[in-house]
């Protein structure tokens, strides 16, 4: 399996995604701002492994903190952790919602009287329970997937919502690895997603590593594939999931989802209950990240467009909630009205024929 972003003594280590294909590193990040950094740039990315990556920065943040601190001192010197950490990308809820979990976890300790040592020790199992979470998260959403995919067919995807997006095994790319693994005979076209090129440089690079057959496409070629009937079915991930069933995801995937339903071809969502924001009511109120424009105007050392230009780069747009046939969680597959099925997902008082769109 990818490891994605690991713990360890020294450090949190993360896959350098800005690398791939060509180069395979694990840098090691010895401090917050380290992988506050890292998470800025997008060595690390997607919105589940943005989420875990906050959690560890914040126990490495803790446990550079004077311990002979008292404890009121000690829990000021957290609260830049906690913000430097938030401040990095604005769009994926779950990086807030693992701040707020840590910060519930450092409140419990003080609560029961806890030290500075024990509220580290916290902290740190608090951050490595997230990771083991998160890929069993995975793996349940897969099961629940796999059963929406063809039994045979071509699965469009877009950006990377894979192992390499979450602590491993993935959101829409773990569905599709539990449909091969329950025997289903797939294969998938992966949408170059420009201008990060995260479905050229890493779907394709895990797919191809997992031997599940893949064909790379430029996303201006979606809809032609579409109408040749060459493709059954598109799922792909989200970084926040408004209470409505708006989905902020990469930017050109409100474009395959209108491609998609004036094709007949159903488009399903995957991500864990974690990226739903009930206090979110559509997905008029999701902050869209805007990135450097020379995301755009460049690949690698090369310059694709005249100097002087105006650029335009958001990372993501909102995929209205009527385009979504289905979100899949580790809870189960929510289906329209969306406010009553994720809420019932999330709050865990599943109406089951409601929330299980059965």
């Amino acid at each position: 399996m990818i490891k994605t972003i690991e713990w360890t003594d020294d450090g949190v280590v993360m896959i350098d995604q800005r690398l791939l294909p060509t180069e395979e590193v694990y840098p090691v990040f010895r401090t917050y701002q380290d992988v506050a950094e890292a998470i800025k740039v997008m060595v690390i990315r997607g919105a589940p492994a943005i989420g875990v990556a906050a959690a560890m920065g914040v126990a490495v943040g803790a446990k550079a903190i004077d311990p002979a601190l008292d404890p009121a001192g000690f829990d000021a010197a957290l609260e830049p952790v906690y913000e430097t950490l938030a401040a990095t990308r604005p769009t994926a809820v779950n990086l807030f919602w693992a701040i707020e979990r840590m910060r519930r976890v450092a409140a419990d300790a003080r609560a029961a009287g806890a030290g500075n040592a024990a509220l580290v020790a916290r902290l740190v199992d608090e951050a490595k329970g997230m990771h083991d979470e998160d890929i069993e998260a995975n793996r349940a959403m897969g099961r629940f997937g796999a059963e929406l995919m063809p039994d045979s067919g071509v699965i469009l995807t877009h950006c990377n919502a894979g192992a390499l997006a979450t602590a491993g095994y993935g959101t829409a790319l773990g569905v599709i690895r539990a449909a091969v693994e329950a025997g289903k005979r797939v294969a998938v076209f992966a949408d170059e997603t420009r201008p990060f090129l995260q479905g050229a440089r890493l779907t394709a690079w895990e797919l191809h590593k997992d031997d599940i057959p893949v064909t790379l496409i430029t996303d201006n070629m979606a809809g032609h594939f579409m109408k040749a009937g060459k493709i059954d079915c598109v799922v792909v991930g989200s970084d926040r999931i408004a209470a409505n069933g708006d989905v902020a995801n990469k930017i050109g995937t409100y474009s395959v989802a209108v491609l998609a339903r004036e094709n007949n071809i159903p488009f399903y969502v995957a991500a864990p209950t974690s990226t739903v924001d009930l206090n979110c009511p559509t997905g008029e109120e999701i902050p869209i990240e805007d990135r450097p424009i020379d995301e755009v105007t460049t690949v690698g050392q090369r310059v694709l467009a005249p100097e002087g230009i105006t650029v335009a780069n958001p990372a993501f747009d909102v995929t209205p909630n009527r385009y979504v046939a289905a979100i899949i969680t580790e809870k189960g597959v929510a289906r329209a009205p969306y406010e009553v099925s994720l809420h019932a997902l999330v709050c865990g008082k599943a109406d089951k024929e409601q929330a299980q769109g059965v």
